[in-house]
């Protein structure tokens, strides 16, 4: 019998091919539709990455305030929607509310399964704009709070955080809270994306899609790496405490959340630019606990790599959660927000892959038994 190769996992296994984003672990580079992240995150904003991620190019000034306009339009969600988050239990996790909340919204607001592409990506706006509205509603129900009505006259990141919070963010707040959005809206066949996209191509409906890739973003192996964070900063107490921490760390060969990542092979380049956001607001509030943490230990880290030649380098995690903490956000909350930024990631896959659908049927390598006799149930 021939040997059988195959990859556990589907590692580096090349399943499809997109024009949306790509990787260079080796080097350390991030592209959305061939732009470098670093110059995204300084020069653009969500709405314009949003954009860029639907239609494949960046938008003059008409097109982006066209697509402002749509976004803002869709922050008002059906009423019956709002009554079934009500109606969650307070002490469910945010994500399974999400996840039900997206599905739930495709009932209300749906396009024929053969609509156009056009009609698709209106679709994919619509959704994206009333993400900020379901997450922010989901996150006042369980803390017992009134929902705060959108406002039009915010951005897509400050509406977020004023119906989240029930105060207008500061304007650096808020533009610092948009580059993080930026971060997070794209990253190649993740599992969450690719989740998304097998169930894309079955022809499900888009809000099927999406409510699929929420439900792979809330397992502990894919989402909420940044709770994970700061529950070890929680662990090693204060600066004082890294170094014993870490050298038990090494010696039980314990995890050091936020570091490491399938792809990157030296540090994430988003790593590096959440780090300079939580320097500079560690610094202007005197916060700095968690920065000098992380510090110490991110440099005993490279420290061991080069004693031992593994490469294990801050990935998006390491810095995002307590940064976000910083920013008034509910740990609970860390999660659902990647999904708020991913989701104009998402929709841009789904609609990438019905451009020219093929369904995904991988085959699987059988390694049970053959031929067992069947035994009635009277003797077994």
């Amino acid at each position: 019998m021939a040997e059988i190769s195959y990859s556990r996992g589907l590692a580096g296994v090349i399943a499809d091919e997109s024009k949306i984003c790509t990787i260079d672990g080796e080097k350390g580079e991030l592209y959305y539709y061939g732009y470098p992240i670093q110059t995204l995150a300084k020069e653009s904003n969500y709405s314009e990455i949003t954009f860029l991620l639907l239609y494949g190019h960046l938008p003059n000034s008409s097109e982006l305030e066209g697509l402002e306009r749509k976004l803002r339009a869709a922050r008002e969600v059906p009423g019956a929607l709002l009554d079934l988050i009500r109606g969650f239990p307070r002490d469910a996790h945010p994500m399974r509310g999400l996840q039900a909340s997206t599905a739930c919204l495709g009932m209300f607001d749906s396009v024929p399964g053969d609509a156009s592409q056009d009609d698709q990506r209106e679709l994919a706006i619509r959704l994206i704009g009333a993400y900020p509205t379901l997450i922010a509603c989901i996150a006042n129900h369980r803390e017992g709070r009134d929902f705060v009505q959108p406002r039009s006259d915010l951005s897509h990141a400050a509406n977020f955080l004023y119906m989240l919070q029930g105060k207008e963010p500061e304007e650096h707040v808020a533009k610092m809270f948009d580059v993080c959005l930026v971060l997070h809206a794209e990253h190649t066949f993740n599992a969450s994306t690719f989740t998304g996209r097998v169930v894309g191509s079955t022809l499900a409906d888009l809000h099927s899609a999406v409510a699929a890739a929420v439900g792979a973003l809330s397992g502990s192996l894919h989402g909420g790496a940044n709770e994970r964070v700061l529950k070890m900063l929680e662990n090693i107490g204060g600066l004082d405490n890294v170094n014993s921490w870490f050298e038990n760390a090494m010696a039980t060969k314990k995890k050091v959340m936020g570091m490491g990542h399938r792809v990157y092979k030296t540090i994430d380049p988003r790593a590096k630019i959440l780090r300079a956001m939580l320097d500079g607001v560690a610094q202007a509030t005197g916060e700095k606990k968690d920065l000098e943490v992380l510090g110490e230990l991110a440099d005993l880290m490279a420290k061991q790599m080069d004693e031992t030649g593994k490469q294990i380098w801050p990935n998006v995690d390491y810095y995002s959660g307590s940064l976000y903490r910083l920013l008034g956000i509910d740990t609970i909350d860390f999660t659902p927000i990647f999904a708020l930024s991913r989701v104009s990631g998402w929709t841009a896959h789904v609609l990438e892959l019905w451009s020219d659908n093929r369904l995904y049927r991988p085959k699987c390598h059988y390694v049970g038994e053959k031929d067992l006799p069947y035994v009635p149930i009277s003797q077994r």
